[in-house]
Parts: C-alpha cells; structure tokens; sequence
C-alpha cells in the first residue's frame, strides 16, 4: 500500500499545510540571510575602498589598519579629473543598495541602509556641481588643514615614522592636483574672489614659514621630534633610527612641502582676477541648487528654507526677549562687561574638564563600558602653534581611531585669550560633554553593538556641531551652579552671555541664508548689522566676507543645536512622564551620529 492511501484527508491536509510552512520559512530565512551578506559585503567592500586610497584618513580612523587586513604603500590622494564626477559609481553603488530590502536586515543594519542610501543619494545630486566645492578655502582649506593633521599624526610603531615620510614626499602631488582643479574652477568662472585669494596667498607664505624652516623651530620640525622621543623612550626605536629620520623630515619640509606651498601661492597669484563673482553662491549660475543641496548635506535636515527661516526668526525672537527679561531684573549687567565680572572657580583647562564630568553626571550616561572594564579616555589639552593661530579655529578636537580611542587632544587657539567663562564652556563644547564624551561614547556603543564600519565614514556636521552647540548651552548653567550662591549678579550675566551667543549664531545664520539664497549684498548686510547695534564697517565686513567664504557654516552649528531642541520636544511629548534627559541623551548618542530624518525615525520606531 502506498504511503498516500495510507493518510486521511485531514492528514494529508496537515503536511501540505507544514511543507507551506517549512518551505516559507526557509524561504524567509534565506532571503533574510542572503540580503544580509549582501548588505555586509556591500558596506565593508565600501569601508576598505574609502579607506585604502587615502592613508591620512585611514591613520585617523584606525590605530591598527593591518588588524582589519589594510596593509600597503602611504598614498595621500590627489585631485584627478572624472568626466562623471563619480556618478557612475554612485549610481552603481545606489543599484546594489536598492537590490537589498532593509526589511530583512537587523535593526542596525536596517538603519545604516537608510542612511547609507539618503547619504549616496545627496552625493548623486552634488555631483551635479562638480566645480562648486572650494577645498582650498581660507578658513578651513587644505592648505591650513594638512599641516594640522600631519603635526597630529600619532607614531605607534616605526612604519607610522615612515609612512608619515612618505605622505610628506607627496605633498607636491597632493597639491598639483588641487591647483589643476582650481585652474578648472576658473576656466568655468567659478573661481574664488580677489579677497580670498590674496588670503590663500599669505597663508601660504605664512605656514610654511621659510624662517622657522631654516632654523629647524618650525613646528612641523618640533611636533616630528616630541613624537619620536616619545617611541625612543619607550624602546620601540633606536635613536640612530630617530636621527636619520629627522634629517629626512628636515629634507623633506625644505625641498618637497615648502616649494609645494610656493607653488599655490604662484597658481593663485596668476588665478587672481579670474573670479566672476565677490558675493553669495547664488550669484553663480547653479548656485541656489547648489546651496540648497549643501544645505541639507552639511547639517543633516531636510527642512526647506522657508521653515529654517522661520525657525530661526522664532528663536532669535525668543532669546531677544528672554534678554531684555534678564537685563529688566538686572538692569546693572547692562553695564557689565565679561572682564567685571568675579573671579572664575577653576583657571586651568584640566580644572575646568574635570568640573563638566562631575556637573554633567545627572543629565548624561556613563560611557558604556563592562562592568570590569577600567576603560577611561585621557586627554590632552594643547596650545595651538604661534605660526597657525590666524588660521585656526578658537578650538578643536581630534577624534581619535574607533579601535583605540583612550587617547583624546583638545587644542585651544589662544591668540585671543579667553576669559575663563569662554573657556569654560569652549572646553564643553570640544570634551565633556561635547565632542570628546559623544565621539567615544558612540563610538564604543557601536564597536560593542557589532554596528556596520561604513557609519564611521558617514560625516554628519549638523549632528556633530549641533551636539556640541547644544551641550555647550548647558554648560551656561553648569557655570552658573558655580557662582550662585556667592555671587548671583556673576549667575545672571553668565546667562547674559548664553543669550548674546545664540542670538549671535542665529543672526549669523539668518544672514548666510539671506547672503546666498536670497543675495543680499554687502551693504544689505551692513544694514541689517546696524540696526542691531553693529555699526564698525570693518566688523560688517569681516561678517560679509566670513559667511561668503564658508557658505553654510554657522547653519551647521545653530540648525544642527535647533534641531536637537526640537528632537528633545518630540520625546518629551511622546515618552511623558517617562522622559528624562539622561534618557534622551543616551537615545541620542547610542544612535550615532545622523541625520535628522533618520533621528527622527528611530524616535518613533
């Protein structure tokens, strides 16, 4: 008798309904799984490629690359024209993305897809402004920014001596390549203005001091030796090593990096004249696109301007008459200045750090560390050199490897020497609980969560900045927990000063919009200054110039800090009673750093 007519009805019934069953599930496992290794090969095969190409990025993403299999020759890329710009590839990469459904991914996975395809995406529509981006700016160029991250390059081991060498022998290519594009810029009228190139021109002269570099005092010369003492100390070099290796250092600074800078400084000289245009992007044929695609990819919002514009305006109103409140109590801060105020609890940049981690602690998680783990990231705070304080930024921090993040620097460009309130929460904006604590904290909750390499890659300024801005605003308050009580005039003029700040990034903001969107013009602006209260012609100038030169920069920091007020709203509304800001902070940075979009999302998954 055959197995067949041996089952009932019911029963053959029972195993077509459980071969559905099986075959489904294996169906839906395979899919699961096969979406899975495609998405992973996908975003290593990304992580290894981005990598590889540009051994300055990789130093400063990973402490050990030979761990993760990235071995080879130091390469520091240079500019080389693609008739595409890259589109083919994006495209490529955006077809493989959309052969995967995030719905069979894990919950990581599934975010870092969204991500990842909104993050190519807005590379496919910049890719349509191919001489619009200004890597040789003067306030945050290559020319200026190289020479930091070369100063900063961590020894480890003797082949970090010699790749750092070698990256050295190829400055005069890397910067080959930017002239030819800047060369191209002009060819399409797109070149920066006579202004800005004279800056480049001095900055160049200026950085690679022809003094200080005869003399062997450059900084590039006294960083390099302070680094290899510290591997001869520890036995890892030998100091005839060290001896040979700063004899080449000597050679190279002279002969390779110096006439390299020589020869921008000559392109731009002869560059000088070929620009079309002194004021806002959108005075160039794309520039309002333009704008609005740097926009969105620069601070991470998807907003359009005309709800930026009127959050903006609405917070500028709110601080405004919060301002006038305060100075109707305290009518006497009026006449305050931030050199009257009472001597400042803490001096030094060590004091004041360890008082933000103490003040910090109820609002913010600890670092999600193992119980057993004595993890705990030091930092250095240092001094910015003499020779690049016109150049620098009022302070900024290096984010460390994501494989070895316990060693963390802070610098701070003291050429205008802050008051103690100033660095005070400078000092919170860069470490805790700005860049630093969010930086490590990400980072270690992504390395433990088996999160996907290729977010370390995704840069998100408004989130970064925003962060930092942010915190930096609590850390008012921290500052005025210190005084309270033995001076309570200093608590309220410490407000005074988080109020005049916003109101001052905000403006700044307003007028980026109105600069290059809506082509307001240098007069334009020294009006809108003037009715504030900014009447110096030389300060409204300085402003113009700033914001022409850094398109976006300020909405960087104050949409990306608006942004997370209003994020903050939204969980308070939708946890209730159950919100708390060390819950939303802990939300916030075991997310990573996003867009908003994406923030948003996770908010109400």
């Amino acid at each position: 008798m055959s197995f067949h007519a041996k089952l009932s009805r019911r029963q053959k019934l029972l195993v077509s309904l459980l071969l559905v069953f099986f075959v489904s599930l294996f169906l839906g496992w395979f899919l699961y799984t096969n979406d899975s290794r495609k998405f992973k090969a996908l975003t290593e095969e990304l992580f290894y490629s981005e990598l590889s190409g540009n051994t300055l990025s990789l130093h400063y993403t990973l402490a050990f690359p030979e761990e993760y299999g990235l071995t080879g020759e130091a390469l520091l890329p240079s500019w080389q024209p693609e008739p595409d710009n890259g589109e083919e590839e994006l495209r490529a990469t955006l077809d493989r993305l959309s052969d995967i459904s995030p719905e069979h991914l894990s919950e990581n996975d599934s975010y870092t897809y969204g991500l990842l395809t909104r993050y190519l995406s807005l590379r496919l529509t910049g890719a349509a402004y191919p001489y619009y981006d200004e890597p040789l700016s003067p306030s945050s160029g290559m020319q200026s920014g190289l020479p930091i991250l070369l100063a900063d390059y961590t020894f480890r081991c003797a082949k970090d001596v010699e790749d750092y060498l070698d990256l050295l022998d190829q400055t005069d290519t890397y910067f080959d390549g930017l002239i030819a594009y800047e060369k191209e810029k002009s060819e399409n009228r797109l070149f920066m203005s006579d202004s800005s190139a004279g800056k480049i021109i001095e900055q160049c002269c200026s950085i690679m001091d022809s003094d200080s570099l005869s003399q062997g005092n450059h900084f590039l010369h006294t960083t390099f030796e302070e680094r290899l003492n510290a591997l001869v100390d520890q036995g890892i070099v030998t100091r005839e090593q060290k001896e040979m290796w700063m004899s080449e250092n000597d050679r190279l600074l002279t002969t390779v990096m110096a006439p390299a800078y020589e020869e921008v400084a000559d392109a731009f000289t002869i560059l000088q004249g070929s620009g079309s245009n002194e004021m806002g992007l959108c005075y160039f044929p794309d520039g309002r696109a333009y704008y609005e695609y740097l926009l969105t990819s620069t601070t991470g919002s998807s907003r359009t301007i005309a709800e930026i514009k009127n959050l903006l305006y609405q917070d500028f109103q709110q601080n405004l008459s919060a301002m006038h409140r305060l100075l109707v109590q305290h009518p006497q801060l009026a006449a305050v200045s931030s050199g009257e105020t009472v001597h400042f609890p803490y001096a030094s940049p060590e004091e004041m750090l360890e008082d933000l981690r103490k003040q910090m602690g109820s609002d913010f998680p600890s670092f999600p560390v193992p119980q057993d783990s004595s993890f705990s990231p030091s930092y250095t705070v240092k001094s910015v050199s003499p020779s690049m304080e016109d150049y620098c930024s009022p302070a900024y921090y290096l984010t460390p490897p994501i494989d070895d993040m316990s060693n963390n620097i802070i610098y701070i460009n003291r050429k205008h020497s802050p008051d103690a309130l100033t660095l005070y929460t400078t000092l919170a904006h860069e470490g805790y609980p700005g860049h630093l604590y969010q930086t490590v904290y990400s980072q270690l909750y992504m390395n433990q969560t088996d999160t996907s390499r290729i977010r370390h890659l995704l840069h998100y300024g408004g989130y970064v900045e925003g962060w930092a801005l942010y915190v930096e605003n609590m850390s008012y308050q921290y500052a005025q927990a210190l005084v309270q009580d033995s001076d309570p005039q200093a608590a309220a003029w410490y407000e005074v000063c988080r109020l005049s700040r916003n109101l001052q990034l905000c403006l700044y903001s307003l007028l980026d919009i109105a600069i290059h969107y809506e082509g307001a013009s240098p007069a334009k602006v020294t009006a809108i200054l003037q009715k504030l209260g900014i009447t110096s012609p030389e300060a409204s100038a300085a402003v113009y110039q700033y914001i022409v030169e850094e398109p976006v920069n300020y909405l960087k920091y104050y949409l990306g800090f608006m942004e997370f007020l209003s994020l903050k709203e939204e969980a308070r509304n939708r946890w209730g009673n159950s919100f708390s800001l060390q819950r939303f902070h802990q939300f916030v940075l075991e997310t990573g750093p996003s867009d908003f979009q994406g923030l948003r999302s996770r908010l109400y998954s």
